[in-house]
C-alpha cells in the first residue's frame, strides 16, 4: 500500500515506518497552522485535516494528515520559539497531568476520515535544574508542549503515562493500522 504523509516531523517518519508493507512518500503541507477551533480535541483534527486535504490536493492518492498538541488547564501549547517560553511551558506542565492529543485526517478521492487520540502525561514537581539542562539542549523547540517523553531528561521528569506512548510521540500507529484496513484494496 502506497500513504503520502502530510508532514515534515521527524518522528512521525520513524513512527510510520512501524507499520508492516506501507510505502511512504514525504510530501509535508505548508499551509499555515492556525484553526478557529477552540476546543484542542477539534483543533488538532483540524490542523490535520488542513494538512491532509492540501497535500491531496497536490498529490492525489492516499494522505496522511496529523498534528499534535499538548492541553493543560484549557489551555493549548504549542512549540516554544524561545528558552523563556519552553521554560514557562515546562512550568504550567509540571506536578500536573495534561492531554495529548493528535489529530489524524486520511484523505482520499473517495473518503475523509479524520480521528483524535489522547493520552496522559503527569509530570513530577518542577526541577530548575533538569528543564534548564533540557533546554540547554535545544530539543523543546520542535515540540508540541516544549518537549519529547522520548527524550531522557523528560523520562526523568515523568511520573505517569496513560494511553499509547506513540501518540504522545507524535502519531497513534495502532489507529493509524487500523484506519488503513478500509483503504487497502
Amino acid at each position: 500500500m502506497r500513504l503520502i504523509l502530510a508532514s515534515a516531523s521527524p518522528r512521525r517518519r520513524e513512527l510510520i515506518k512501524k507499520i508492516d508493507k506501507l510505502e511512504v512518500e514525504i510530501v509535508p503541507s505548508n499551509v499555515d497552522e492556525r484553526s478557529a477551533a477552540t476546543d484542542p480535541v477539534a483543533y488538532a483534527k483540524e490542523l490535520a485535516y488542513i494538512k491532509a486535504t492540501d497535500v491531496f490536493r497536490k498529490t492525489g492518492g492516499l494522505v496522511l494528515g496529523a498534528d499534535t498538541v499538548v492541553e493543560v488547564d484549557g489551555t493549548v501549547l504549542g512549540k516554544p520559539k524561545t528558552a523563556i517560553e519552553a521554560e514557562e511551558m515546562l512550568k504550567k506542565l509540571c506536578g500536573k497531568t495534561h492531554r495529548v492529543i493528535t489529530g489524524i485526517c486520511l484523505a482520499c478521492q473517495e473518503n475523509v476520515t479524520t480521528y483524535a487520540e489522547i493520552s496522559y502525561v503527569t509530570f513530577k514537581e518542577y526541577d530548575s535544574k533538569l528543564v534548564a539542562s533540557y533546554i540547554a539542549s535545544g530539543s523543546p523547540f520542535d515540540k508540541a508542549g516544549g518537549y519529547g517523553i522520548q527524550d531522557d531528561m523528560i523520562k526523568a521528569m515523568t511520573e505517569r503515562v496513560e494511553g499509547d506512548l506513540d501518540n504522545i510521540i507524535g502519531l497513534p500507529v495502532k489507529k493509524v493500522e487500523n484506519l488503513l484496513k478500509q483503504y487497502r484494496r
